[in-house]
């Protein structure tokens, strides 16, 4: 009994608050929605700027092994032995090295043909860079694709395994993440705390 007239004169007080006083929670609504925002236009903003940069003609879908292996090198899960450590260094190092090589052009050609497109140049005038940056980005998937080839050759069955359940259980990790930031930049966070609010008042 205690718990429902207590309710019933909040809610009154709700509703019987003058329109001023929702403003304040209406705007910090607004600067949370507003936040969400912004922070899914800098995830789109670093996706994009992480694909410019990428040298490589295939963007998605390779797995970049060694470097997925370095949070396990040590991990008794994985259980590398010392020569395969030994080996999978030298692929590392002698990758690395190729990449440095191409990538700098690549990325200044990338620059030139976007900057003369955007400045006006007919595509025919930018022919000769395209197939250019094509043949570079075409050479650095070509290390790419070697590098999964000699890392797969060193790895057992059960470490590549290894490293495909933590793949996929840090995929559904960031999977949720988004989901989470989707949802509060729809305004469902609002509507979740409103719910939050609400039950809080009934149990008082």
């Amino acid at each position: 009994m205690k718990k429902t007239t207590l309710f019933m004169i909040a809610s009154a007080t709700i509703l019987l608050a003058a329109p001023g006083d929702a403003m304040p929670m209406q705007g910090m609504q607004g600067q949370g929605k507003g936040m969400m925002n912004s922070k899914c236009r800098m995830m789109h903003t670093k996706m994009a700027k992480k694909k410019m940069d990428s040298p490589f003609l295939i963007k998605h879908g390779l797995p970049h092994l060694t470097k997925m292996i370095m949070p396990y090198l040590n991990d008794p899960a994985f259980n590398l032995t010392a020569v395969q450590k030994e080996k999978l260094a030298g692929v590392r190092k002698e990758t690395i090295g190729a990449i440095r090589q191409i990538k700098p052009e690549i990325m200044q050609l990338k620059k030139e043909i976007v900057l003369a497109s955007s400045s006006g140049a007919s595509a025919d005038s930018l022919k000769s860079k395209v197939e250019k940056l094509a043949d570079l980005e075409a050479k650095a998937t070509m290390v790419h694709l070697k590098c999964i080839e000699k890392t797969k050759n060193i790895l057992t069955k059960d470490q590549l395994l290894f490293l495909l359940a933590n793949k996929n259980k840090m995929k559904n990790m960031r999977g949720q993440g988004k989901m989470k930031m989707m949802k509060c930049s729809s305004g469902k966070c609002g509507g979740m705390m409103g719910q939050g609010k609400m039950k809080m008042m009934q149990n008082q």
